[in-house]
């Protein structure tokens, strides 16, 4: 199975940015952690990350075709990305909306996601093992093992 693991705006300052929010390991750290869970998965695994919202929809434009599911934290995007929204559905790869916080305990303004209806499962509140959650869900629904 080929998963792409999407990270969104400010992502890339885990463990400076409000620490007590997002904790203190570094994306670097992250990285690492959801490599090696793809290693026991069985999975091959990319990780991209950016701050702009079009180098995020080229990346899950060009997973058509090439990959099987989806981990996605769109970051601040979620909140105001139809384009992100439209790209998802465009290429109809399974994907799971994952949050290091409780978005939905957190600002109102964070409790809209554009994202959440094309993707097939949410988890928020859970750190890294949201990600490394998403990506087992991934496997064991949509893998080859699945099928």
């Amino acid at each position: 199975m080929k998963i792409l693991v999407i990270n969104g705006p400010n992502i890339n300052m885990l463990g400076i940015r409000e620490p007590g929010i997002y904790g203190k390991e570094n994306y670097g750290a992250r990285c690492r952690r959801i490599r090696e869970h793809a290693d026991a998965l069985g999975a091959e695994v990319t990780v991209f990350q950016s701050n702009h919202e079009g180098a995020l929809v080229d990346v899950i434009q060009q997973a058509l075709g090439n990959t099987d599911g989806i981990v996605i934290n769109p970051g601040a995007y979620t909140h105001t990305s139809i384009a992100l929204l439209d790209a998802l559905k465009a290429v109809g790869i399974p994907a799971v909306e994952v949050h290091i916080s409780k978005v939905e305990e957190r600002e109102a303004f964070r409790h809209i996601s554009y994202i959440r209806e094309a993707c097939v499962k949410t988890r928020t509140g859970r750190g890294i093992e949201g990600y490394t959650e998403a990506m087992t869900f991934l496997a064991e629904n949509f893998g080859e093992k699945s099928k």
